[in-house]
């Protein structure tokens, strides 16, 4: 089991949020945004933020860093590693069973991710045998090309998704941003994208709408 920073906004959270961080962050990067995000009238929620394992980066000349997977070309289709993506949707799945193991069912588990992250919750979003209540994808792109068609269930398309991108994002060009939401508007999921003035990162503005969504799921269940 990965290790993890959480945080609850109650003793007992009726609702679990699994947040993936990006390349070379860990699990404290986006610990500081539950003050802004968490609005008063909002069920308790146990926020997670795993830690990726630490891996070699052959476009970082091999150095060392935490990362869901290698990143081996700037191609979209070719980008991510297979084997280590596969094995992060892995982790995935365990931090979601342990949620449930601890009271939480999947229609009350969120999955969220930036940039790397992002990947992750996307990539597994489409194999999700059972619905999860919703998945957000911050700066990124959907990986997998062409097997995401042949991989994707049912219910994946009941999935809610919120995606957002920095116009002016240099890391994660818009550009694969717009291109996944296509793909995944093409397969039948249903997307919210919103973009922002923004580089690869995160804004107040953002946040806000985050919130807005989040909202949207909690008055639903």
């Amino acid at each position: 089991m990965l290790q993890t920073v959480e945080q609850s906004t109650t003793k007992f959270p009726a609702w679990s949020v699994i947040w993936l961080h990006g390349l070379g962050a860990d699990g404290n990067d986006f610990a500081p945004i539950v003050p802004n995000l968490v609005r008063p009238d909002w069920p308790g929620i146990r926020f997670v933020f795993p830690h990726a394992p630490k891996r070699a980066v052959t476009i970082n000349n091999g150095a060392v860093m935490r990362a869901w997977y290698d990143i081996v070309s700037l191609e979209i289709d070719k980008r991510a590693d297979e084997l280590g993506l596969r094995e992060s949707m892995a982790d995935l799945d365990a931090l979601i069973n342990r949620e449930r193991d601890r009271g939480i069912p999947l229609t009350r588990i969120i999955l969220a991710g930036f940039s790397q992250g992002g990947a992750v919750v996307l990539a597994h979003m489409l194999r999700q045998k059972i619905a999860v209540a919703g998945v957000i994808a911050l700066s990124t792109y959907l990986p997998f090309g062409s097997k995401n068609a042949e991989e994707m269930t049912e219910a994946a398309k009941s999935i809610p998704l919120f995606m957002a991108h920095g116009k002016f994002d240099q890391v994660v060009p818009m550009g694969l941003g717009e291109h996944s939401r296509q793909q995944l508007q093409q397969l039948g999921v249903t997307v919210q994208f919103k973009t922002y003035p923004m580089q690869h990162n995160v804004c107040p503005e953002e946040i806000q709408a985050i919130g807005d969504w989040l909202s949207e799921r909690f008055s639903q269940k």
